[in-house]
């Protein structure tokens, strides 16, 4: 796909952007104020082809504000200047922080989509409807690229390792219950269950062979036709085809007993009895045996909310619900439409996961076939398709059955919006720290370093008052210090370091960065996003450790009196100890704490018992470093055995032994 950028700097009115931003996010479900809010100036719409593309608006600092799709740009730009009063509240408090627009032009609306989910899920600009991926399912993936493969619980989380050759079911909204799911399934279908690593270096059977939970292809001759048949039985019961599971185990006793095999013939009873039960767990929802998700829509006074639920082979697997805080029912349009592309367009690799079948509560009406929506969404239907290798159908519910899984939907959605009733932390955070715009993206920075050596920066990244792992960074920060001059140990010299390293990285940039000491790493970390050009792009504020009465840090173990301390001000903030906020913010001091600390100490652990491998004759950081590569560890190094580590490129049988023998006195253990 080629796209070709075309930029127009279209300046905005500037004065009160903030203001009016969230006075109109605050107001999202009343009526349009009389007083019209400032916005952006029309541009001049001879300068946007009438071609397919993604447009993205920008503030006054360059910050992505909303990313979009259009069959024709032109004329979808062309409807942002046209009426105000027919525009959302949050499209209008979006246009009055906008100062340009870019674009970037598309061979056809479905690359335009693709483009779109892409760069939603990189930047997350605040004004689209973003969906959190990190961590809400989890799938069971059997990979293709072994001789016996095994059953893997895998948690999706955005920028994951894709594996393509592989088959995934799911997804499941439960952790507890896939695990459950996964212990039965190796109890009644004897699959291995260790890794790669282990089974290649295992010598003797394990413990689960020995409780006939698995064939032990490890070291054992297992026909490779008699595994595959477990496995694809456990793809019929994960796929939902429990069903026709039970009718083939069911054939194959019969010829078990017939042919005198009773051995076999009860174990495949077992295997029918466990999935019998597996039945009796799931209700049947449609006679007819369809394979479809079911989308439901709720709206309440906090915002909108949206339920899924997954329905295979006619029954009801799993379900999950989505909040949208500060949407309107005028929002309906674009929040399935989004949630459908980032749902599953992020998720290139589940096409197994993507039903044939999507009914969902709105679609355009027909005799406006021709409008934006769907033509949108015919892009999404055709990209869904070519993910999961078939057609992929988006319509309305069909018949009474269908229509009750909807409202059923909207029901879970609505009930946990209920559970969610509480105000926002986003909005809480901005109005007792005082900041012009909700906190939803909030990165903390802590440093951590050995007597001033190995100087690490850990950053996390919390959203919506979650965790964003994927967006988790660690810098290295011993040469920046040395460009510097900086004394070790220097805690400024470390973060104004950091904040010169993440100014490079460029957005997105947070709602609140919150550094973990007190005035003067505060002040350091100003300073220096400041001489980037950086000032005011984004608030920011330090938290420090409560003091006792010698005025020395408190750190004691639940402590709640932690201090809040903003750029410009004297005396931290007066919050009260133990109130949600101040917990909130300390959840995340503590999570890039344990973050920073951890990675510091597996770095210093791994540099330091490299060390006693370089210390070898012919050991050299290339050859140590390919060893970590290799196992991981120094405790895996000792288990390998000389024969394992003469396998990585560049040991001969002489050295191997030798490591071998460096590594047992290291771990303690006898020399192999």
């Amino acid at each position: 796909m080629t796209a070709d950028c075309l930029s127009t700097g279209i300046a905005g009115r500037k004065s009160g952007r903030r203001r009016v931003a969230e006075r109109a996010e605050s107001r999202a479900s009343a009526p349009t104020a009389t007083k019209k809010p400032p916005s952006m100036e029309k541009p001049d719409l001879r300068l946007f082809p009438s071609s397919p593309g993604v447009y993205l608006y920008k503030d006054a600092a360059g910050r992505i504000l909303y990313v979009g799709k259009a069959r024709k740009l032109r004329q979808r730009l062309a409807s942002y200047f046209r009426d105000d009063a027919g525009l959302s509240p949050k499209t209008r408090a979006m246009l009055a922080q906008a100062a340009s627009i870019d674009i970037l032009g598309t061979g056809t609306e479905k690359e335009a989509l693709l483009l779109e989910a892409g760069l939603i899920k990189k930047h997350r600009p605040r004004y689209n409807i973003l969906l959190r991926d990190d961590k809400e399912h989890l799938l069971f993936r059997i990979r293709r690229d072994h001789s016996f493969p095994r059953v893997e619980i895998l948690r999706r989380r955005a920028g994951g390792t894709v594996v393509r050759n592989a088959v995934l079911f799911g997804p499941f909204s439960s952790g507890g219950a896939a695990r459950e799911t996964w212990r039965l399934l190796h109890k009644f279908f004897p699959l291995r269950r260790c890794s790669d690593r282990a089974f290649a270096l295992r010598s003797r059977p394990c413990l689960y062979f020995d409780m006939d939970q698995c064939l032990a292809p490890c070291v054992r001759p297992v026909a490779p036709e008699v595994y595959q048949a477990n496995l694809k039985r456990v793809e019929l019961l994960l796929s939902g085809r429990s069903r026709e599971l039970v009718s083939a185990l069911d054939a194959d006793m019969r010829k078990a007993s017939e042919a005198l095999r009773y051995e076999e013939a009860a174990r495949l009873r077992d295997q029918i009895r466990a999935v019998e039960r597996t039945l009796e767990r799931q209700s049947v929802v449609l006679s007819t045996g369809a394979d479809l998700d079911l989308l439901g829509v709720a709206q309440a006074d906090e915002g909108l909310g949206l339920g899924i639920l997954y329905v295979r082979d006619g029954m009801l697997l799993d379900g999950n619900s989505f909040f949208w805080p500060g949407l309107t029912v005028e929002d309906t349009p674009e929040l399935i439409t989004g949630f459908l592309s980032q749902f599953y367009l992020n998720r290139r690799d589940t096409g197994e996961a993507i039903p044939p079948r999507v009914v969902v509560p709105w679609l355009p009406p027909e005799q406006d076939a021709d409008q934006e929506e769907a033509s949108g969404l015919a892009a999404l239907s055709a990209a869904l398709a070519e993910y999961r290798g078939g057609p992929v159908l988006l319509s309305r519910p069909r018949g009474p059955d269908e229509d009750s899984l909807v409202l059923m939907a909207a029901a879970n959605a609505r009930e946990a919006m209920r559970n969610k009733a509480m105000p926002a932390m986003s909005r809480l955070l901005a109005e007792r720290l005082r900041a012009p715009v909700p906190l939803r993206r909030i990165e903390a920075v802590d440093i951590s370093h050995t007597s001033g050596r190995h100087t690490k920066a850990g950053m996390v990244v919390f959203e919506d008052e979650e965790p964003l792992y994927s967006a988790y960074r660690q810098y290295s920060l011993d040469t920046a210090l040395a460009q510097r001059r900086a004394d070790p140990g220097d805690d400024y010299a470390a973060l104004a370091a950091w904040a010169d390293r993440r100014a490079d990285s460029g957005p997105p940039w947070p709602d609140l960065l919150l550094v973990d000491g007190g005035k003067g790493q505060l002040s350091s970390v100003v300073r220096s996003f400041s001489e980037r050009g950086l000032d005011g792009a984004f608030f920011m504020a330090s938290i420090a450790k409560a003091r006792d009465d010698s005025g020395r840090a408190d750190r004691r173990a639940g402590n709640v009196g932690d201090r809040i301390f903003l750029p410009g001000r004297a005396n931290p903030l007066p919050l009260s100890p133990g109130c949600p906020e101040l917990l909130f913010l300390q959840r995340i001091r503590d999570a890039a704490h344990d973050f920073t600390l951890g990675r510091h100490r597996r770095a210093r652990a791994a540099h330091a018992l490299s060390g006693e491998l370089t210390r070898l004759p012919g050991v050299g950081p290339v050859l140590a470093r390919r060893l970590f590569e290799r196992f991981g560890s120094l405790a895996d190094m000792a288990k390998a055995g000389p024969q394992a580590l003469a396998a990585v490129p560049g040991l001969g049988p002489a050295l191997s032994r030798l490591i071998a023998n460096r590594l047992a006195l290291l771990m303690g253990e006898k020399k192999p």
